[in-house]
């Protein structure tokens, strides 16, 4: 297996440092030009490809342009409008719901805190953070999607399970001026090279500092699992 760096701190600077330079260009994937739309976006990008769901927004956005929209929508036609996206009959809910709660409560704006995102149908802190991140440019964690969680375990820069708890330990050991692009960069190198089920190690390059290399390795410390 490959030898990380002394301590965790260490491993997490040094993969960072890494990554930037191969992922230079390294940014969200998903297409919005205002908060509502980035917000829309990010809800129905759970467990769907940001692929999937820009196709699907390209007419959405044009249908849907205010949370009044949203509210005022037929949830049968919001949920028609969104299909092809996983779970597209309780996303439409989500997005009714939020339509109206924007509306009510926030004079049709996306709000700019955790406590008040997080209080939306459908949003959780993963969702917040990405809306909070580009919508306002405030920075308040690190964004832990599958690929975040996997890597980070992946490398011994986590040792958590939960999204949650890993997100904390990240928070103590990557600078907060890099906490927004760590996730890009994780997700870049996530979906070019270390895939959940048959990551390319031989063309990583974090190979040499990989506890988890299927190399020289025997156990995915993403998983716990032994290599297939």
């Amino acid at each position: 297996m490959g030898t990380p760096r002394s301590d965790r701190e260490a491993q997490a600077a040094e993969v960072l440092d890494r990554l930037y330079e191969e992922y230079p260009d390294s940014t969200i994937s998903l297409n919005f030009s205002n908060r509502l739309e980035l917000l829309v976006a990010v809800v129905l990008s759970a467990q769907c490809t940001d692929e999937r769901v820009n196709e699907v927004t390209e007419e959405l956005f044009e249908k849907y342009r205010s949370a009044e929209d949203y509210a005022e929508a037929d949830e049968e036609q919001l949920a028609e409008d969104i299909y092809g996206i996983t779970f597209h009959n309780n996303k439409a809910g989500y997005l009714k719901s939020i339509g109206e709660t924007l509306r009510d409560e926030h004079d049709g704006e996306v709000p700019d805190t955790m406590a008040e995102l997080t209080d939306l149908s459908g949003v959780g802190r993963k969702t917040a953070n990405v809306v909070l991140q580009h919508g306002h440019d405030v920075v308040e964690g690190i964004v832990v999607d599958t690929h975040v969680q996997r890597i980070a375990r992946r490398l011994g820069i986590a040792e958590e399970e939960s999204p949650t708890k890993i997100e904390r330990e990240l928070m103590e050991l990557v600078p907060e001026s890099d906490w927004q692009q760590f996730t890009h960069l994780f997700i870049s190198h996530g979906r070019a090279v270390c895939t959940a089920r048959n990551p390319d190690c031989e063309a990583c390059v974090l190979e040499d500092v990989c506890p988890s290399s299927k190399l020289d390795g025997d156990v995915d410390l993403a998983s716990g699992e032994a290599w297939g």
